[in-house]
């Protein structure tokens, strides 16, 4: 890298002593009059010239294609932005849709569920009366049938004493 640079380098200094050679004798001469111009001018001042104009006119293109590329930029990214919001707002109004769906479905589960837990407590206490009762009247039958059976062997037991 340090080479081509030294080449670059030393090529334009080549190229750049007989413009300063050439200047120093077109200055030198004076024998022409004051009034005459010379139709040669300087040819150093002369590409120094065309290079700052075309160099200004560059600068220029790229100045306007680098303000037009940062406006279709700026408008991409609005659009983008637009773009994004938009999309976060709906995916926001189907997720409240959903969670206001899943609410009422699960009210309604609740209620029903609700519902038939009651249902079903009712019949298990009507299914526990009755079980109560039919337990309730074999225990009666039974303690009367112990008490008849009780009552005739307190009997016989008295009449053997006797």
């Amino acid at each position: 890298m340090k080479m081509k640079l030294a080449v670059i380098l030393a090529g334009a200094l080549l190229c750049a002593v007989p413009f300063a050679i050439s200047q120093d004798a077109a200055t030198a001469d004076k024998t022409q009059d004051k009034d005459q111009k010379t139709s040669t001018g300087n040819p150093v001042k002369k590409v120094a010239k065309a290079t700052a104009k075309d160099t200004e006119k560059g600068a220029k293109v790229a100045a306007k294609d680098t303000e037009k590329g940062a406006k279709v930029a700026g408008k991409d990214t609005e659009k983008a932005a637009d773009k994004t919001g938009e999309a976060t707002e709906k995916a926001a109004k189907a997720t409240g849709h959903a969670t206001k769906v899943a609410a009422k479905d699960t009210a309604k589960g609740a209620e029903t569920a609700g519902k038939d837990t009651e249902k079903g407590a009712k019949v298990a206490g009507k299914d526990t009366e009755k079980a109560a009762k039919k337990t309730g009247s074999v225990v009666k039958k039974g303690a009367e049938e112990t008490g008849h059976e009780v009552k005739k062997g307190a009997e016989k037991t008295a009449d053997a004493v006797k």
